[in-house]
């Protein structure tokens, strides 16, 4: 579970990246990590019931 965290905070880091530069490479690669850890999240969500 603990890799659910680093990518959302991965994710989180490209975002303010993002805003403090601007550049769209950033916003898209925040939303792949965010994306990335949501997915997982989801996934072992389900495996618990």
């Amino acid at each position: 579970m603990r890799h659910v965290y680093i990518r959302g905070m991965m994710g989180l880091i490209w975002l303010a990246a993002a805003i403090v530069s601007g550049s769209m490479l950033y916003v898209i690669l925040g939303a792949v990590f965010l994306y990335s850890a949501y997915a997982t999240w989801k996934k072992g969500k389900e495996g618990d019931r």
